[in-house]
């Protein structure tokens, strides 16, 4: 046998190691168990751009602020549009009796304008703002506009130029001018000459720029009040769907796979009464529940029958099987027996024998399954290991074993012999499962969170992947996953789960062609 290292306390070892065999792991680093890149883990978090990924109640809030927004974007762009026209309508109406009121003045002016040619500001009922020019022979003649204070306010050179170019169609027009925009028309008339007239348009653009902010406060305001409203009424609403997703995590975090359970929560009678689309998915999964409760206890009711009788039949045949052991002993001691009869009765001591230790590993099981807790006391855990590796090595010869362990001691609080035992099963395992010259490293260290880490690691052709499943079950024998020719009960790997998880420890298992490794974690002392 070689070893890494060793304890005084226990015979050195050549310290030679075999080249070629599989190393141990870091301590710390079991097998089996991902870590991420880097040895971080990665945790898949939610995106805000990907909705598929949001809570139900914020997709519902979402969808009806963007139904919202659309209907006040749509309701605004209709009220506008109809305030536009509305307002252009009145303004065009107003233009129009302007302009008949500046065309008869200037055909037809009144007696008592005198001397000149007549201005069309001068006409009753114009109003400020409004613009007037007379085109004569292709000259503009007169041309200005009422200020707010009534005065009469002359045009820019520009601003003529602007009205000279407009057609004469009769009809109203937008026209840009230095002094704003206008709406203006110019008419001719019967003596030959063109009256321009024009009103301004800036009251009514004020007019639609106070509509629009107006629609965009309004919307928003109305936005955020129901949005508001709406998160408290879709929460308020999916509360029943929250209890319902709380009870089936509940129940999915339960070890219903063995054991006693008191499966004693239901959905609350809020969320599970039947007529709505809610309430019946609470009622069908508290009759799901009723269904799985009663099913559990009948399985637990089977299992304490089968453990129960499992536990009093090896009780019984101990007794047999000692008197067969002891009877068997003492006919070898005082008969003269043949060769043949020295045979028969060595098989019968080997086979009592045998059936001797199937049934402690039964009584174990049972008591383990009954909840008796091991009796626990801090021992070291190398110490241990090596003088397991130590009797394998003379059990096992054909075998190339090696040992990894620290020079300090890996303290722990375990039951010696049980904890022993774990470790024969696990060598025993590799011994009867792989070829002769395959080689087993036995390692001990000191994981990260200060547990203690037994390994056992041997380079044979591996486990069967579908055999992995259920390799830690009782009874569970598939020795054509791995080569090997010696009988086993299968009891062996279920005996070493149910020890080290009494210990409140893991055990697992990682397994390819050419590696596999056994990895046991215990708390540190």
């Amino acid at each position: 046998m070689t070893a890494s290292t060793h304890r005084p306390a226990i015979p050195p070892p050549p310290k030679s190691a075999p080249s070629g065999g599989p190393q141990s792991p870091p301590a710390g680093h079991p097998a089996g168990r991902p870590e991420g890149p880097e040895g971080t883990t990665a945790v898949a978090g939610k995106r805000w751009y990907r909705p598929g990924t949001w809570h139900l109640g914020t997709r519902l809030i979402a969808v009806t602020m963007a139904l919202l927004t659309v209907i006040c974007v749509l309701v605004g762009m209709v009220c506008y549009t109809a305030m536009n026209l509305s307002l252009r309508d009145q303004l065009d109406s107003q233009l129009s009796q302007a302009s008949h009121r500046a065309n008869v003045f200037t055909t037809e002016p009144p007696p008592d304008v005198t001397g000149g040619r007549p201005d069309p500001l001068n006409a009753r009922g114009t109003g400020t703002g409004q613009l007037n020019a007379v085109i004569i022979n292709g000259t503009i003649v007169a041309a200005g506009m009422l200020s707010p204070s009534g005065a009469r306010q002359t045009l820019t050179r520009a601003d003529l130029v602007t009205l000279a170019a407009l057609p004469v169609t009769g009809q109203p027009q937008d026209g840009a001018l230095s002094i704003g925009p206008y709406r203006v028309q110019s008419v001719a008339t019967p003596t030959g000459a063109i009256v321009i007239t024009g009103l301004p348009l800036g009251p009514t653009e004020q007019t639609l720029a106070t509509l629009v902010l107006t629609i965009v406060l309004v919307s928003l305001a109305g936005l955020l009040a129901v949005g508001l409203l709406g998160t408290v009424i879709i929460r308020r609403t999916m509360k029943p769907l929250e209890q319902l997703s709380g009870v089936a995590t509940n129940v999915a975090h339960l070890p219903l796979d063995a054991g006693e359970v008191a499966l004693a929560v239901r959905v609350p009678p809020s969320a599970s009464n039947p007529g709505t689309e809610v309430g019946n998915v609470g009622h069908a999964l508290n009759g799901m529940l009723d269904n799985v409760a009663h099913a559990l206890q009948a399985r637990q009711r089977s299992e304490t029958k089968v453990r129960r009788f499992v536990a009093d039949a090896s009780h019984e045949l101990r007794t047999p099987l000692t008197a067969i052991r002891g009877y068997t002993e003492l006919l070898q001691m005082t008969e003269q027996l043949s060769d043949e009869g020295q045979t028969s009765l060595s098989r019968v001591k080997e086979q009592s024998l045998r059936m001797g230790a199937l049934i402690e590993d039964l009584l174990l099981l049972a008591r383990l399954d009954e909840g008796h807790s091991p009796s626990l006391e801090r021992i070291d855990a190398v110490q241990l290991v090596v003088e397991a590796a130590s009797d394998i090595r003379v059990a096992a010869p054909d075998h190339r074993w090696t040992l990894e362990v620290p020079d300090e001691p890996v303290e722990v609080n375990a039951d010696v012999s049980q904890l022993r035992q774990v470790v024969l099963n696990l060598l025993s395992n590799a011994h009867k499962h792989t070829d002769p010259g395959t080689l087993v490293v036995v390692g001990v260290a000191r994981g990260h969170q200060g547990d203690a880490v037994i390994t056992v690691t041997d380079n044979g052709p591996g486990i069967d992947p579908a055999f992995q499943q259920v390799v830690f079950d009782r009874f569970a024998r598939a020795d054509a996953a791995r080569s090997g020719t010696a009988g086993t009960t299968g009891l062996g790997l279920g005996i070493a789960e149910a020890i080290v998880t009494a210990h409140h420890g893991t055990i697992e298992l990682e397994s390819r062609p050419g590696r596999t490794r056994f990895t046991i974690h215990l708390p540190a002392a």
